[in-house]
């Protein structure tokens, strides 16, 4: 187990119990204190009780995806969820007996620690619950105002450095806050403004590599987390190809790749040719398709005609079984931010998916979710994007298959 701890902060409020509801949560490192993610999420119409169990999933999930080792103690003002999570009281609602086997199952048993606060010692959580209630009734989104998505390694050098040395907000500044994408929520509520400022030093650079072919790459089939297919003899062509060129460029410092074995090969090509290890982040693997998994886009249109409308019209609708490009888009930003954290003012190669590396790009260029259907990504495409020290991206390169000519 990491020896790092977090503490969970979480509240949710209702107006009208039932009525217009909304969850706040933030988890903060418990050695130092430091703020590393939070969240206000308006839920519609729930319960008091509902909002504060929707807070401590949020806040626990969270927690995970920084550090899924890290012991994690949760600090509620309801009574009701401390007692019931902890198992001294019984849970008769079913909806309650649900949320809470949501929350059980985000880490093992006996790993998170429940305790009762009273409400002036959770005005974070409280605030953050309110301000998200107050905007979704002017039809607005909540956008937090503290860094948050820290890499948890990295908070005790950053807070003896001083706030500039290693945090990074959940989306860069400037991200376009359209309804219900909750990456564009963790956004700074003020954008950075666009174009050359001072001198901001050596930007964090992201080579991104979308993986070579694979047998179902050239069919244009839905490949997201279904079958984990390998590279073909031509996407291993590819590979080789992206490396011969990576290494003679020389500018590669790291490597990270996603768990799926086609970016692993293709990331061990370049390790390979560069002379360096592969580190492997889960937040950058492709999407889960679901039902859709190894169909065409026509057979998943005479099968599931209103999904896919749905899913084509709003990056909160998933495929069938499947995940949305807001669940996407949310983990790629953490994982962004532990690159960008981890491996400041570098270069390093980042091997990907489609979904991941148009998501980047989108989020870079403040565009809307709905752009990413609109750009073209090649097999082993090369796509390299710079992230400054004021939280403004600039896209060098995007879509680059010049080391793929034959002959």
């Amino acid at each position: 187990m990491s020896a790092r701890g977090f503490v969970v902060e979480a509240d949710g409020g209702s107006r009208g119990n039932p009525g217009p509801a909304a969850y706040g949560a933030l988890v903060r490192d418990a050695a130092t204190g430091a703020v590393l993610w939070e969240m206000g999420e308006a839920i519609g119409v729930a319960t008091n009780n509902v909002a504060e169990y929707r807070g401590v999933l949020a806040g626990l999930r969270a927690a995970r995806d920084l550090d899924p080792e890290a012991p994690v103690e949760v600090r509620a003002d309801s009574k009701l969820v401390v007692e019931q999570m902890s198992g001294r009281w019984k849970i008769k609602h079913a909806d309650m007996r649900d949320l809470a086997a949501q929350v059980r199952d985000v880490y093992p048993a006996g790993h998170v620690k429940y305790t009762w606060v009273p409400r002036e010692k959770n005005k974070h959580a409280d605030r953050l619950a309110n301000e998200a209630m107050d905007l979704a009734a002017k039809g607005e989104v909540w956008r937090p105002k503290t860094p948050v998505a820290v890499d948890p390694e990295l908070v005790e050098s950053a807070t003896a450095a001083g706030p500039a040395a290693g945090t990074r907000t959940a989306v860069m500044p400037g991200a376009r806050a359209d309804a219900g994408s909750s990456p564009e929520r963790a956004a700074n509520s003020e954008t950075p403004p666009a174009g050359w400022g001072p001198d901001l030093g050596t930007p964090t650079t992201c080579v991104l590599l979308r993986h070579g072919e694979t047998a179902l790459t050239p069919q244009k089939r839905f490949s997201g987390v279904g079958g984990d297919p390998e590279l073909s003899e031509r996407g291993l062509w590819q590979a080789e190809r992206a490396a011969e060129l990576l290494a003679a460029r020389g500018t590669i410092q790291a490597i990270v790749s996603s768990p799926l074995a086609r970016c692993r090969q293709t990331a061990a090509a370049a390790a390979r040719r560069l002379g360096l290890q592969v580190r492997v982040e889960e937040g950058f693997r492709e999407t889960d398709f679901g039902a859709w998994e190894g169909l065409t886009f026509g057979e998943a249109r005479e099968r599931w005609p209103d999904e896919l409308a749905a899913w084509l019209a709003s990056p909160d609708a998933p495929p069938p079984g499947g995940e949305s490009f807001t669940e996407v888009a949310r983990r790629v930003v953490v994982a962004r931010d532990k690159v960008l954290a981890r491996y400041p003012a570098k270069t390093v190669l980042v091997v990907t998916h489609v979904t991941p590396i148009k998501t980047l790009v989108r989020l870079a260029l403040d565009a809307p979710a709905q752009s990413m259907f609109r750009m073209e990504l090649s097999a082993a495409a090369l796509t390299a994007i710079n992230w400054w020290a004021d939280g403004n991206a600039s896209l060098r390169v995007y879509n680059d298959t010049s080391h793929l000519r034959e002959g």
